[in-house]
């Protein structure tokens, strides 16, 4: 250093050059130029400013310099130099003058580069706040890849460690690759890879800090320690982002437990006579917390009780997709699908028992528990087939893994004493609830409404009794010609599953969004259910051809047990004659369930439709005998004269009733 004209910067810089060496930045090339010309320069500087006339110094490498410059002035009690004005003035005037002559072009203004700031909640977003409860200016402290996930995936909506296209193969891990190109992220370690911030990573990681609102000290230091274990529970007061529900979310909550407050305050005032009832459109404030109802009957966790006939049901609404109905319409849905029998065992009399045709089961607050089933094809890929299971599990949500014959995901109740209901002449140990998830992504959706497999599975939810049946809708990225053909199809059908069915549709944007849907959805129903009794109906009063008009003619809510559900909405365990028809007719293209139900009103098994066709072609009713060409054209045109007078979805048309008669009245 002893021909160096600046030993102290020179040596500044070359602490800067080692550290950069130590981690593997691209610095190092930034202050190998650096170190060189300041060794080289022989003109001595009064201020690090100054150094910006060298070649590789620039006006932020000259201010850590008056840093280091300021810290070691006060450190050993000495004045901090000043920078003169001329050299001020020097340094602030252009190279090279203008050009004042009046057919000169005014040159243009220098165009600023704005700094990259991540988007919010996107991966770089998660790392960069991961990578900010490390140490600042600490050179050997960093995190390792599985570390830096667990601290990173709470902050972001995809996933880290599977992409949110199976199609695809990056995962928000990839936003890395960015943050190391643009030298806010740096890498060192071998064979164990260890990352940290640069120094312009801190600037950006510090912005972040500053605007993100989620940011808690469960999971993130503010005073620079090192990071907390993820699994460090949160304070009460600080929210937990997937514990947030959306908007919509939100509405169909407070709906539930306005409408739950209403029936437990409507079940205490049938027992008193000549009290007025209240108005039946006024929804009570809902409370912050529900208090879980007291058992009945000390340790009889299950008795046989006669449902009260005080109460009516309400006739389902659709959910509307619009934001303005939504409330509206998910209070009047829930006010027939949860909480409508009371909280305390009413006292009954003659006239309340002979209402209902059995006994109903009760179940008591405490005696169960509220679980998510999930069917077993539901996976995120062929090659990771428990992805679902694993990400629902981190969030403290342990699902059942099974096949289902209806939907893909369902709440039960299961019982904590797995005798509970056996003692009682019933299987298993688990209460079908009244909600039920349909999962489609919008590639699928396309596949299942030309096949004919979308309005087959919306007919078997219809029949299947469930009220409350939520139709997930995944978006997929599709190429453009594919998204012209299917788009208007697609919008079609979930506009009819909504106004049609009365079913509520959930857009999601991934699989990651559905499952923290499902997780959220788990949590609100436990909440509901677990604080409340539960009435079942026993497996002796059910059969599938009564089943739908018993449920529609219960004044109160009633569930069933999930083996007699799975057997009733089985495909092949409870199908009639009749219903095999139905699903016969439905392969002809054009034939919808509304259409099919039509034909079979006016003949109800193959047989009869067989002969009616037969017959009519033959002239029966008319008593004359007609040659096979004029047989052929009648027949044509029974199933048409007989449903074609109709007006909507159940009319069939000229060509269709054709296409039917000549499938099955052909000999």
């Amino acid at each position: 250093m002893a021909e160096c004209a600046n030993p102290l910067l020179a040596q500044w810089l070359k602490e800067l050059l080692d550290e950069a060496r130590q981690r593997n930045t691209k610095g190092v090339t930034v202050y190998r130029k650096a170190y060189e010309s300041m060794k080289a320069c022989p003109i001595v500087f009064t201020h690090p400013n100054e150094a910006q006339a060298l070649n590789g110094l620039g006006p932020k490498l000259c201010e850590r310099l008056t840093d280091r410059l300021r810290e070691h002035c006060t450190d050993n009690g000495l004045p901090m130099p000043t920078l003169s004005r001329k050299s001020e003035k020097k340094r602030s005037m252009p190279d090279d003058q203008p050009d004042l002559t009046p057919n000169a072009e005014p040159s243009k203004k220098p165009r600023k580069t704005r700094p990259y700031v991540p988007a919010l909640r996107s991966g770089a977003y998660a790392i960069m706040l991961a990578l900010s409860t490390l140490k600042e200016h600490c050179s050997t402290d960093g995190l390792t890849k599985q570390h830096l996930i667990e601290i990173a995936q709470p902050h972001c909506d995809s996933s880290f460690t599977a992409p949110s296209d199976p199609t695809k193969f990056y995962t928000a891990w990839a936003s890395m690759k960015t943050l190391q190109n643009k030298a806010l992220v740096v890498e060192w370690g071998h064979p164990t890879k260890k990352y940290g911030l640069s120094e312009e990573g801190w600037e950006v990681a510090k912005i972040v800090k500053a605007t993100s609102s989620e940011v808690g000290p469960s999971v993130l230091d503010t005073n620079g320690d090192k990071p907390m274990e993820s699994t460090e529970r949160r304070p009460d007061n600080v929210e937990d982002p997937e514990d947030i529900l959306d908007d919509e979310d939100a509405m169909i909550e407070r709906a539930i437990r306005a409408s739950l407050e209403e029936q437990v305050s409507k079940g205490s005032r049938t027992t008193a006579k000549g009290r007025k009832s209240k108005p039946k459109d006024s929804l009570p404030q809902p409370r912050p917390s529900l208090t879980p109802s007291q058992s009945v009957g000390g340790t009889d966790f299950l008795e046989l009780i006669s449902s009260p006939a005080a109460g009516r049901s309400c006739q389902p609404r659709p959910w509307a997709g619009n934001s303005t109905d939504i409330q509206d319409s998910s209070m009047r849905r829930e006010r027939e699908s949860i909480g409508s029998q009371p909280a305390a065992r009413p006292k009954l009399n003659a006239s309340q028992n002979s209402t209902l045709p059995f006994k109903s089961l009760r179940l008591a607050p405490g005696t169960f528990t509220v679980e998510l089933v999930l069917d077993n094809r539901e996976v995120h890929s062929r090659n990771n087939r428990d992805y679902i299971q694993e990400e629902l599990r981190a969030r403290s949500i342990q699902p059942i893994v099974r096949p289902l014959d209806l939907g893909d995901a369902l709440w039960i109740a299961k019982c904590k004493d797995p005798r509970l209901l056996p003692r009682l002449g019933e299987e298993g140990d688990e209460v079908i609830l009244d909600w039920i998830v349909e999962r489609k992504r919008l590639d699928d959706l396309w596949n299942s409404i030309k096949d004919g497999r979308f309005l087959e599975q919306k007919f078997r939810m219809h029949k299947s009794g469930v009220k409350n049946v939520i139709y997930v809708i995944e978006d997929f990225a599709m190429k453009s010609e594919a998204t012209q053909n299917y788009y208007d199809p697609v919008m079609s059908a979930i506009s009819s599953t909504q106004v049609v069915n009365g079913y509520f549709v959930k857009r999601t944007r991934n699989l990651d969004d559905t499952i923290r849907y499902l997780a959220r959805m788990t949590k609100l129903l436990k909440s509901l259910y677990e604080a409340k009794p539960i009435l079942l109906i026993p497996s002796t009063s059910l059969s599938s051809t009564t089943y739908l008009p018993l449920l529609a003619s219960l004044p109160t809510q009633h569930n069933i047990t999930y083996d007699s559900f799975a057997s009733l909405v089985s495909k092949s365990d409870s199908l009639t004659v009749r219903d095999i028809f139905l699903k016969m007719l439905m392969c002809t293209r054009g034939i919808t369930g509304d259409k099919a139900m039509e034909i079979q009103k006016h003949w109800q098994t193959p047989i009869a439709f067989v002969e009616a066709l037969e017959g009519y072609g033959r002239g029966d009713d008319l008593g004359v005998v007609m040659d096979a060409e004029a047989s052929a054209k009648r027949r044509k045109e029974l199933v048409w004269k007989v449903a074609g007078g109709f007006v909507g979805p159940r009319k069939i048309g000229k060509v269709v009733g054709a296409k039917v008669a000549e499938i099955w009245g052909e000999p």
